[in-house]
């Protein structure tokens, strides 16, 4: 798998270990969803469209709570939110609200992934608006740990390794 030096999986699973006290606390209030479960969707921002099928450009996956009990596919709706945003490099709100002519056949009508400069993350599992701020939170977290390793690499030298 190709990856940027900056983003990798660890970079993923980090952004997602350090958003998980908000998700597990989310769970337990209705007003966020009733499902009590979550499925994240990390891209690899290495794997443009067209250089790879979706399933390739799948950096991470993460579900939170028990997946035995879940009454719905999340992880299924996770992907296809994050195809969406993939795909179009915007927001799938965006995409579904504002421009539905880049929605392609078979594309979900559901939101609740971003595209946050380059970082694509799609969550399912809460109401769509609380799957796009998890979603939007885990990118940030990943453009963080993106920055941190920047930092790092530059104190050692002027080129990244």
């Amino acid at each position: 798998m190709t990856t940027l030096p900056l983003i990798d999986r660890h970079a993923a699973e980090t952004a997602v270990a350090l958003a998980l006290p908000m998700l597990d606390q989310s769970r337990q209030v209705k007003a966020v969803g009733e499902s009590g479960f979550l499925h994240i969707v990390v891209m690899d921002p290495a794997r443009a469209p067209g250089s790879c099928a979706f399933e390739e450009a799948i950096l991470y996956e993460y579900s939170v709570g028990d997946r035995s009990k879940w009454d719905a596919d999340y992880a299924g709706f996770a992907r296809a939110k994050a195809e969406v945003s993939w795909r179009s490099g915007l927001d799938s709100h965006v995409v579904q609200t504002l421009q539905p002519h880049r929605l392609n056949a078979g594309a979900t009508l559901l939101w609740g992934s971003v595209c946050l400069d380059g970082i694509v993350v799609g969550v399912s599992g809460a109401n769509a608006w609380y799957d796009e701020a998890f979603a939007g939170a885990i990118a940030l977290l990943i453009r963080a740990e993106a920055k941190a390793r920047w930092e790092q690499a530059r104190a050692k030298g002027l080129f990244l390794a």
